[in-house]
């Protein structure tokens, strides 16, 4: 399946037409710099076009990576998903590390998400046995969280008091 033709071939070169595209995908939800780029590039706009717009874009500061990363964390983070899966994510779409760094350190605290996102899906009753925590602990693992999180979640805290 060919990609959808964002502007007509006549115009690939025209930096407005470029900017309204851009901004017509914009109007729908943020996008990583390089996203937007590969998408206007994949709908038919020439590269360099593009790229002057885009930079146009992010001095405007209507195009912003690290904007985008810390929603992108906070949507994530309201749908239960872990920070191990949320930076997977981010870096599928190029994040560089520094940012994907910034934006999970400025998402909410981990265990208490943990912990919501296991009562939400087992109860409030802790898990008693150890094959209810395993299976628990999966299905966070599942999720994106960490080992220090499920256990914080799950209270399989091996350390003797």
């Amino acid at each position: 399946m060919a990609a959808k033709r964002l502007i007509q071939p006549e115009a690939a070169a025209d930096p407005q037409r470029i900017r309204a595209a851009a901004l017509t995908l914009l109007a729908r939800r943020d996008w990583m710099t390089g996203e937007l780029t590969a998408a206007l590039r994949s709908g038919g706009c020439d590269p360099q076009a593009t790229a002057a717009v885009i930079e146009a874009l992010v001095e405007e500061r209507l195009l912003n990576d690290v904007r985008f990363a810390e929603r992108f964390v906070a949507s994530r983070a309201d749908r239960g998903q872990g920070p191990t899966r949320i930076a997977a994510e981010l870096a599928s779409l190029g994040a560089s590390r520094e940012l994907i760094e910034a934006a999970i350190e400025s998402g909410p605290d981990w265990c208490a998400l943990a912990g919501a996102v296991r009562r939400r899906k087992f109860g409030a009753v802790p898990p008693d046995s150890w094959a209810e925590r395993a299976r628990q602990a999966r299905f966070l693992h599942y999720r994106g969280f960490s080992a220090d999180h499920i256990r914080a979640a799950t209270g399989a805290d091996l350390e003797p008091d």
